[in-house]
Formats: C-alpha cells, structure tokens, sequence
C-alpha cells in the first residue's frame, strides 16, 4: 500500500470517528472475517489481538511476536479498501517510533494499546509511563506524517475486585492518556455497568470505546451512555464458535 493511500485512509477513520456517534468497528481475525463486515455495510475495522491470536493457534497476551502480528494483519488489510485500526496489545517490546513504523508499513492506520505489560509479568504501567508510551506513538506517527488513530486503553477497572473503586484512578489516567495524543480511551470490562460507562463517558473529551457482544448487547444503549466508539474484542469470534457448534452439532458421530 502507497504511503497516499495510508494517509487517505487515516484521514477516513478520524473523520468516520467524527461522522458516527457511536462508530461500530467490527473486531476482525483474518480476510475472510474483514470482507465479511464489509460486506456488511461497515466502513472500517479493527483487528483484535485476541480473535487473531486464536485463529492462528497462538496464545493472546503478547503470544506472538510484533514481526508474527504485522506479518498476519497484512494479508487482512490489503484485502479490503476501508480502514483498518490493529491491536497492538502493550507494544510487543517496542519503542513507539517502531510500532508505528511496523504498522504503517502493512498499512494500518490506527491502534489500541494497553497498560498490562504481558512481556513483564503482566505488571500494569503507571498512568505517566502509558501516558508517555501513548506520547511517543503520537510524536511517532506526526514524525511519519500519517495521523494514526490511537485508542489508549486501560485494564485498571479489569484488574480491580471493585472496578468502582478505582474510578477515580482510571478517570484520571484517561485524561492523561488524551493529553498526551489519545485520539479515543478505552476503559475495558465495564460494558455493562451503566454508572461506569457514564460517568467516564462524561469525563473525557474524546470518543469513549466499550466492548460490545453483537448478540447481548444493543447499539443504543451505548449511544445513549455517551459512548463513542464500540468494539467486539474476542466476543464476536465467540459468538460465531457459538452458533458454529449449535450447527455442527446435530452432524456430530
């Protein structure tokens, strides 16, 4: 992919981002499953660490190595003509003028990334050391003269027996992860507490993204919580194991 197109394609998935209140971005594993939700109607996606993982018999957490994950999303992103965002999982032990890099030069043209550091035991990065991660992929990206779209998440809430009772904490390393470039945060395992989702939703000034199941879940509610951005992480793999086993099923010896 030419380096126009990448830009192109960046400059469609922050102004789809402005466009849709929520944006949906089908949480996708290989070509198949991309041209899939294209076909679909949806006008971007995004490659999660997890599904991908799975599919290729791989562990999540940093199971594959960055030169493994670029090599399998490229196949996936030259086969459809709309943006791609990448989970990047912690960075697979990068600097951040790398993994930007790496995924521009497979042609993604946004990412998520997260606090646990699963290259070191799992540890949670301190809200000025994701910040300053978040900083140097921004700085990166401006560097390479293509506007990533980068999703600054954070596992605080899903580390914590009382996600409540770490609010606080998580809104303020929200707000320092937009500070320092965030284009959108992603508070995980909080889908469906409704208090949660809202009172960070009003926190922040940017798109908010929450996990959705394609099934459970209903788009408008998250519109109605304020939430910006919504994505599928493993769930809508899951659900297809689901319905694939139900079908299977009556075929089985």
């Amino acid at each position: 992919m030419d380096s126009r197109t990448t830009v192109e394609r960046a400059q469609r998935l922050k102004q789809l981002h402005a466009d849709h209140q929520p944006l949906v971005l089908p949480t996708v594993w290989d070509a198949w499953s991309a041209r899939t939700a294209v076909a679909a109607g949806f006008p971007a996606l995004t490659i999660g660490s997890h599904p991908l993982a799975d599919s290729r018999g791989a562990e999540d957490q940093e199971g594959q190595t960055f030169e493994e994950v670029l090599a399998a999303v490229r196949p996936i992103i030259a086969a459809v003509d709309v943006p791609v965002s990448v989970d990047l999982e912690a960075g697979y032990g990068q600097k951040p003028a790398d993994l930007i890099a790496g995924l521009i030069e497979v042609g993604g043209v946004g990412l998520n990334v997260e606090d646990t550091v699963h290259s070191e035991g799992g540890r949670v990065r301190t809200t000025q050391e994701h910040a300053a991660y978040v900083a140097g992929l921004r700085a990166a990206a401006d560097e390479a003269g293509v506007p990533v779209w980068i999703n600054g998440r954070t596992d605080l809430f899903a580390h914590a027996e009382d996600p409540a009772a770490v609010l606080d904490e998580a809104i303020e390393r929200l707000r320092a992860l937009v500070q320092a470039g965030a284009d959108s945060v992603y508070p995980v395992k909080i889908q469906d507490n409704d208090e949660l989702l809202t009172a960070v939703t009003a926190a922040v000034s940017v798109p908010v993204n929450s996990t959705a199941h394609p099934v459970k879940h209903d788009l408008e509610r998250f519109r109605r919580l304020g939430v910006g951005r919504v994505t599928y992480g493993p769930l809508l793999q899951m659900a297809l194991t689901d319905t694939m086993k139900d079908m299977l099923g009556p075929w089985a010896p």
